[in-house]
């Protein structure tokens, strides 16, 4: 275990305050879903607990070896039998405010899209609020640099001080182009930066879509469309004049909370996505060279203590505080 530097990021584990209620829809599915979040001990890390309806459980870690798909959103669990899809949005939420610890209990396979960011997963872990937990925070630190290339995109992990992201995306569509964001993560810039920024596609593609079984859920309400004509149609236009990288940063951050422990280094990607995103991080973990897990010590009734090192895993809507 290495030493561990003073940075930004918090030093203790950290859970919600109280348990919070959300209803929706899945944007694929087209499925009403209701979750709830619970606070949960130190170590838990993010769970995922799926009813049957039959009074039994299916646990399912948000951690990468659990990633059985990539295709237009993150999916852990089984293809075939449980799972939870579109996971992201709150994953992304849940890493960029520092929530280490929680159940998220469901009675879908999906979570739900909300307004298409990551907006009502924030405010309602504001108003819930933070529990330090006397156990101290594991983070990966990145030693070397990892690089991962697909096509004519690529993305890498490279050393840094803090958690950093730089993405960029290059569409052909004049409605998007090349667009570029960077900075380093920290809750009040995912909050004031990245949390609002929207999921999108094009309107050429829903009929495949829809054949597909694909966003039976999406609507103006929760995407961002671009029209045949090459134009934003949604009748309030784009929350920022980038909107569209800045949701690429939000997706990221999600797939890289998968990652198990905190992440210190930067993550670059150019034409990046779900499946990019996740092959960065396998190939990080599968290098022990690349990296190296530090945490600090916490105080406890005077004395000092640390927790031991411990493997990572490799590879219309409201919400109330209950």
């Amino acid at each position: 275990m290495g030493d561990f530097k003073d940075t930004s990021v918090a030093k203790q584990q950290q859970t919600i305050g109280a348990s919070i209620g959300f209803r929706g829809v899945g944007v694929h599915s087209g499925s009403a879903v209701e979750m709830t979040l619970h606070p949960a001990d130190a170590n838990t890390g993010i769970v995922f607990h799926l009813g049957n309806g039959a009074g039994r459980v299916r646990e399912i870690a948000a951690v990468s070896a659990n990633v059985s798909s990539t295709d237009l959103a993150t999916v852990v669990g089984e293809p075939g039998g449980p799972h939870v899809a579109t996971i992201e949005h709150l994953m992304a939420a849940l890493y960029a405010m520092d929530v280490d610890n929680v159940i998220v209990e469901m009675d879908g396979g999906e979570i739900p899209i909300m307004d298409g960011c990551s907006t009502a997963f924030v405010e309602a872990i504001d108003e819930a609020g933070l529990v330090s937990q006397l156990a101290a925070r594991r983070h990966i630190r990145v030693l070397k640099p990892v690089r991962v290339e697909m096509g004519g995109a690529f993305g890498e992990y490279r050393p840094h001080d803090g958690t950093r992201f730089e993405i960029d995306i290059d569409f052909a569509s004049g409605a998007i182009g090349r667009q570029s964001f960077a900075g380093d993560l920290t809750p009040s810039l995912f909050r004031d930066e990245i949390s609002r920024a929207r999921t999108f596609g094009f309107m050429k593609d829903v009929e495949r879509l829809w054949a597909s079984g694909h966003a039976l859920g999406s609507s103006l309400e929760n995407s961002v469309v671009i029209g045949d004509d090459d134009k934003v149609i949604n009748p309030g236009g784009l929350r920022y004049v980038d909107e569209f990288v800045r949701h690429k940063t939000l997706d990221a951050i999600g797939d890289q909370a998968l990652a198990g422990a905190r992440i210190l280094g930067c993550y670059r990607s150019y034409r990046g996505g779900h499946r990019l995103n996740a092959m960065a991080l396998q190939a990080l973990l599968s290098d022990p060279a690349a990296f190296e897990i530090v945490e600090v010590p916490v105080r406890s009734g005077g004395r000092t203590r640390a927790e031991p090192a411990v493997a990572v895993a490799v590879p219309a809507f409201e919400a109330q505080k209950i």
